[in-house]
Parts: structure tokens; C-alpha cells; sequence
């Protein structure tokens, strides 16, 4: 109870359906008082949002037992497959189960409460731990030692799968453009997983033709494969949306009439409307296979 004072940051339990297993910013605006049969506190979420203004935080009235301290903070890490983990995802720390090591120490998570698996960079993920009666568990301890983990990778294909002339998908590691895939074309293998590509769809400076790049091969992969056709998406699923020239991996945040969809865009913390015919299914690209999130 005395953590939970006016004005103290806390992590808030989603408390209803797969969000019991998410936690989410908050502070205390109201705080408990234990005169009342139920030890209620005014909350207002850092990050979530009331659904009629979006520039207004969301405020609930929630019993103590879904309220913890926010947890200190901890250097970046790496993971080993079946490590318990927090991922930051949906404005909020959900938890799951590292289940791949990815090269360039990404992380595949499973979230059991989600029944989906995605991937992560090592700053979106920390230890999953418990606030029991006052005390984190396991606890915290000075230095944790950092496992040391072999990424598998598909060096020793790439030339053959990424041949001249295939056409590709090629994200860019730039600001603004995480999450997004765009088309291209190999046009020469320069050796040390490195490709001369030129895109389908985006153009040089000079607007005079297709931009071309050298990208390294874990930038790249195939076309995915055509899925099944979906007659309509479900709150929550993963997907990709076709906009400004690429695919760009959201969820869907609200099913609208009309086969239209409000999509939520993690890590721009932002929302678009598209039509049914302006998402794919999402895919993931993992050690040479494509998986879809289930």
C-alpha cells in the first residue's frame, strides 16, 4: 500500500481476457483509501488512450492487486531460447517465451495469452519477473551475466536463394521506416552477403529512375507466399498494410463496417484506416522458412 501514494508511477495489470498477461504505464492519481471495503485507486495510463479522444489518457478505478512499482531498470541483454521474458508490445510489457534466436540478436516470442509468435530487438525485451508480497521475483541481482548465444543464420545459401534477377522484399534501417518491407529486384551479388538491389516502387532523389542500394542479406528475403484469401481480419491480428509503396507490419486495432480497419502501427504509435484489400496476412521470415504467426 505505501508504494501506491498520489502522483506514484506503477505498472497496471490489464486484468480482462489476454491482457492479464500485459502490464501498462500509469501513475496514481487517486490514491487507496482504507476506509473502503476494497482498496481502490484512480489511475490514469501513460500510454493507452480513452477510446473517443485519442489525446485523452485513459483513467480507471482498479483494486490494488492489479498495481505494481515499475520495475528497475536493466542493462540490455541477451536471451536464450525458453527464457522468460516482457515484451513491449501494444503500448504495454506483455509476457511471453523467447522460442528462436534470430541473427543480429533478434528474438522470436511466443505469447501464450496472444497465441502469436514475433520478433524483437533486444532494448523491446526484458526479464519476466513477479511482484510477490513487496519483493521481485526472481530477484534482482547486481550484474546478471549476459549469456553469450550463437545466431543461426542462411550465409552459406544466400547466394543461391537471392540469385540475380529474383525478386525480393528489402527492409531499410533507417528512421521512419521500421517494420516496413518494399519490393525489389537483385541485380548483382557482390560478395560478402552484400546485393546490388533495385526497388520496384521507389525512385532516386532526382525522381529519374529506380533507386538502387546495397543492402546486406539480412536485410532482405523472398516474396512471401500467397495465403489462403481472408474474408475478414479479427481484432488484434497481425497484418501488413500496403502504403506509401511498401508493407508495413501493424495490427489490427478496430474492425469498421465495409471491410475496412483501423491498424496500429507499433513503434510510431500510430493508427491509419485501410481497406480489406490494403492488408496481407503478416509473415515472418525465420531461418529459411516463412511463419505465420498463429
Amino acid at each position: 500500500m505505501d508504494y501506491f501514494f498520489n502522483g506514484a508511477d506503477v505498472e497496471i495489470n490489464g486484468d480482462k481476457g489476454a491482457f492479464r498477461r500485459a502490464f501498462y504505464e500509469g501513475k496514481v492519481i487517486r490514491p487507496p483509501n482504507s476506509k473502503r471495503k476494497r482498496n481502490l485507486a484512480l489511475v490514469e495510463y501513460k500510454t493507452l488512450r480513452t477510446t473517443n479522444n485519442r489525446t485523452k489518457p485513459l483513467v480507471e478505478e482498479l483494486d490494488v492487486v492489479n498495481l505494481r512499482p515499475p520495475p528497475p531498470r536493466e542493462h540490455v541483454r541477451r536471451f536464450n531460447i525458453s527464457d522468460s521474458v516482457d515484451a513491449y508490445l501494444y503500448d504495454g510489457w506483455w509476457e511471453g517465451v523467447v522460442v528462436r534466436v534470430l541473427s543480429r540478436e533478434m528474438y522470436v516470442v511466443h505469447f501464450r495469452a496472444l497465441a502469436q509468435e514475433i520478433a524483437f530487438g533486444p532494448r523491446e525485451l526484458r526479464p519476466h519477473r513477479e511482484w510477490v508480497h513487496g519483493s521481485w521475483v526472481p530477484p534482482y541481482e547486481d550484474e546478471e551475466a549476459s549469456s553469450s548465444t550463437s545466431a543461426q543464420s542462411c550465409i552459406d545459401t544466400v547466394d543461391e536463394m537471392f540469385s540475380e534477377g529474383t525478386t525480393i522484399e528489402v527492409t531499410i534501417d533507417e528512421d521512419g521506416f521500421q517494420g516496413s518491407w518494399f519490393a525489389a529486384t537483385v541485380i548483382e551479388l557482390l560478395g560478402n552477403s552484400k546485393f546490388l538491389i533495385e526497388y520496384k516502387n521507389l525512385r532516386n532523389d532526382e525522381d529519374t529512375e529506380l533507386l538502387k542500394e546495397v543492402v546486406d542479406y539480412s536485410n532482405i528475403r523472398p516474396i512471401p507466399p500467397e495465403t489462403l484469401a481472408i474474408d475478414d481480419f479479427n481484432w488484434l491480428e497481425e497484418v501488413d498494410a500496403w502504403y506509401n509503396e511498401g508493407w508495413w507490419v501493424g495490427a489490427i486495432e478496430q474492425v469498421l463496417e465495409g471491410q475496412k480497419y483501423i491498424v496500429y502501427f507499433r513503434g510510431y504509435d500510430d493508427v491509419m484506416e485501410f481497406k480489406h484489400s490494403d492488408l496481407r496476412l503478416h509473415q515472418e521470415w525465420i531461418f529459411g522458412k516463412w511463419v505465420m504467426p498463429s
